[in-house]
């Protein structure tokens, strides 16, 4: 998403410190930076010095999820309270407060951010069964169908503008590049969010958007050739000319965008089949001709100008994921996954580093000049994108090699949840809603689709699905979802063994393999695969007496730092009395917003819930030097105790089934202790 940027003097004067290859660039292809933080944030290791994830580095299904749970609270707490349409590109932060600061001085990448939001959104709410996920990437979607769309009558007529100027609330295009332009790759990448989209609400008014979007791509297709993709990369919307505007350019690997809408419309039987069809046929041709045998991946960023050399790494790996997923769309696979993976961690084009053998790549490059950062510094969302590739290779061929790799490389992105204070962003001090809180948790959540194994162990998690998820519900031992199509393979992990799963109302069995309708369920990691083609609707029922708990997180509602609470927080829930309970910022291993005693000498603290509910737990991290002591009883319940070491963060559950009213925690050497996520169950 930025500009690619030469070196500063103090990084060249590092490059060029390192041993170079005879007729090599300026910095060498891969480096090892073993630095002792990342982000600013201290590293873990394992006893062969390898990575392993923060913030609880023994846990990595919690470490993952707070990764993209985290960038979720964020991105809905600054929508809620400043109810942006985002049509600013980034923010930074006050690194006292952690107030957001929107940044209205760069050029808004409008058009992929919705289509990654909704690859985020369309993982997120099955995985939570939160409802807001939808409606915020409703209202995000609505907005743009309503402010930046072209006008009836173009070439490239009703589909999205790929950009905005800063701060615009509406989105023609960044004027830097020329005036009223689209970039044919994104209206296909939007269209393909839109069509989702749909799948997942049923309002025909995104099928609409879809469709639109993939005639205007019929409508101007050509065959292309080596210098001319089939679309360009850039060009006006009302021609479709590339004539008066220094930004337009006639290439643009990036066809698998539009190739995914085209599929999908076919595969629903919606529009124009045959012409769909057939322009699909000419951009997959093109693409094995050229891009699978060059390797010229150029031409994605909105805030670039067209280059035959400024090569991506966004492109080739995007494709390999969709042929993972859909391995009868290409015959060869296997071979070309491994060769767009090999390319992307080989190329000369920008610089790699391994960070405590973990592999982090930067996002793009011509060979001399790169995007984005220091080393170790950048770039959290496409490292996160490699190391889904990985998995996803490893779980559709079997290769070890490739799953350790995605888990050192997903163990350095777990460094950059939430803010982190010290981390640099990754481009000056913009962070991009894009990059951190869109594109990296999506391939983030990719890792527990592609091996469940690192999913949380003791919650219950729907975690991928080829069909998307159309609603979705937890409760204790039992887990019933609907799929838009009524053949899909959904993959859960869960913390209860299955007593039967049920189709449609039908009982279907337990089998070793997904050959035909039917499940497999491993019950060492508790993990269930389910084929199903008889019915969208399925029913999951177990044994448990754990059901699942509400968060809450002290970011929703939004409070300053320093904010005493009193009374109800958030209304309905929990008082919390005159004050002795206070907002804290992000703080140690937490990366938002939280919860602190307002005194820190206080032993004693307690709230009482609004009306009887079950604490289930919270997380507590001791910033001190010394072991800490927390102690928690109720009226009804067990009391129980944990310690937490100096510098730990422990997620601490008190296995309580008893609902009650009021809470106490006692504390021994307590005064640097933060509390975050603070879970409860309603009978």
């Amino acid at each position: 998403m930025k500009k690619p940027i030469g070196l500063a003097s103090s990084i060249i004067a590092v490059f060029l410190s390192m041993p170079m290859i005879a007729g090599q660039q300026a910095f060498p292809v891969v480096s090892t930076v073993d630095e002792p933080t990342i982000a600013g944030r201290q590293v873990a290791l394992d006893s062969e010095g390898k990575l392993l994830p923060w913030p609880i580095p023994e846990n990595t299904g919690y470490s993952y999820s707070a990764y993209f749970l985290s960038q979720w609270t964020i991105v809905l707490d600054q929508y809620n309270r400043q109810r942006l349409p985002y049509y600013y590109c980034c923010f930074d932060f006050d690194r006292t407060t952690f107030e957001l600061i929107p940044d209205p001085s760069w050029v808004n990448s409008t058009g992929y951010l919705r289509a990654m939001m909704e690859g985020f959104m369309e993982r997120l709410y099955p995985y939570t069964g939160d409802p807001r996920t939808l409606e915020f990437l409703e209202n995000f979607v609505d907005y743009e169908l309503e402010n930046g769309l072209t006008p009836e009558g173009y070439a490239w007529a009703q589909v999205p503008y790929p950009s905005a100027n800063p701060g615009s609330k509406r989105y023609t295009g960044w004027s830097q590049h020329g005036e009223d332009f689209v970039e044919p790759h994104v209206v296909g990448e939007d269209g393909y969010a839109y069509l989702r989209l749909y799948e997942m609400t049923g309002n025909t008014r995104y099928l609409r958007a879809a469709i639109r979007c993939a005639n205007a791509l019929v409508k101007n297709f050509k065959p292309g050739d080596e210098n001319h993709s089939p679309w360009p990369y850039r060009c006006h919307a009302r021609d479709g000319s590339l004539q008066d505007g220094k930004g337009m350019f006639p290439y643009s690997a990036n066809v698998v965008e539009p190739i995914m809408l085209l599929d999908e419309l076919v595969r629903l039987d919606q529009g124009d089949v045959s012409s769909f069809k057939k322009v699909r046929a000419g951009a997959w041709s093109w693409l094995m001709k050229y891009p699978m045998h060059n390797n010229v991946w150029v031409g994605y960023f909105e805030d670039v100008q067209g280059s035959m050399d400024n090569m991506n790494q966004v492109i080739p790996l995007e494709f390999a994921r969709y042929i993972l997923l859909h391995p009868e769309k290409d015959s060869e696979w296997r071979e070309h996954a491994r060769q767009l993976i090999d390319w992307v961690k080989t190329t000369p084009k920008w610089p790699k580093y391994l960070v405590h053998g973990a592999m982090v790549t930067t996002e793009q490059g011509s060979g001399k000049e790169f995007c984005c950062n220091l080393p170790n510094q950048c770039c959290d969302s496409h490292s996160s994108r490699l190391a889904a590739v990985e998995a996803l290779y490893y779980a559709r061929t079997g290769d070890v090699a490739y799953k350790q790799a995605a888990y050192r490389t997903y163990n350095w992105v777990t460094y950059f949840q939430g803010l982190p204070a010290a981390a640099h962003a990754p481009f000056s001090n913009q962070w991009w809603f894009t990059d951190e809180f869109a594109d990296g948790p999506r391939r983030m959540m990719d890792a527990f689709w592609a091996v469940p194994e690192w999913a949380p162990a003791d919650e219950s998690h729907l975690l991928g699905s080829i069909s998307v998820v159309t609603k979705i519900q937890y409760s204790a031992g039992r887990v019933t979802y609907s799929t838009f199509d009524a053949d899909s393979t959904d993959v859960l992990r869960l913390n209860f063994i299955p007593d039967f799963i049920s189709v449609g109302g039908r009982i279907i069995s337990r089998h070793s393999d997904l050959q035909h309708e039917g499940y497999v369920f491993d019950d060492k990691s508790r993990t269930l695969s389910i084929r199903h083609t008889s019915s969208r609707d399925v029913d999951i029922q177990g044994k448990s007496d754990q059901a699942p708990s509400s968060l809450i997180t002290f970011d929703d509602p939004h409070l300053s730092a320093g904010t005493r609470l009193l009374g109800q927080y958030p209304s309905g829930v929990i008082d919390w009395g005159d004050g002795e309970w206070a907002i804290g910022t992000p703080y140690g291993k937490f990366g938002t917003f939280t919860l602190a005693l307002s005194d820190p000498n206080a032993t004693r603290g307690e709230f009482n819930f609004y009306s009887p509910r079950i604490f289930a737990g919270v997380d507590v991290y001791n910033d001190g030097d010394k072991e800490a002591t927390l102690t928690v009883h109720s009226l009804g319940s067990r009391e129980i105790s944990c310690k937490i070491k100096s510098k730990e963060l422990l997620h601490f559950r008190t296995g309580w089934r008893d609902p009650s009213s009021k809470v106490i925690f006692e504390f021994t050497n307590g005064h640097a202790l933060r509390f975050d996520n603070l879970a409860y169950i309603h009978p």
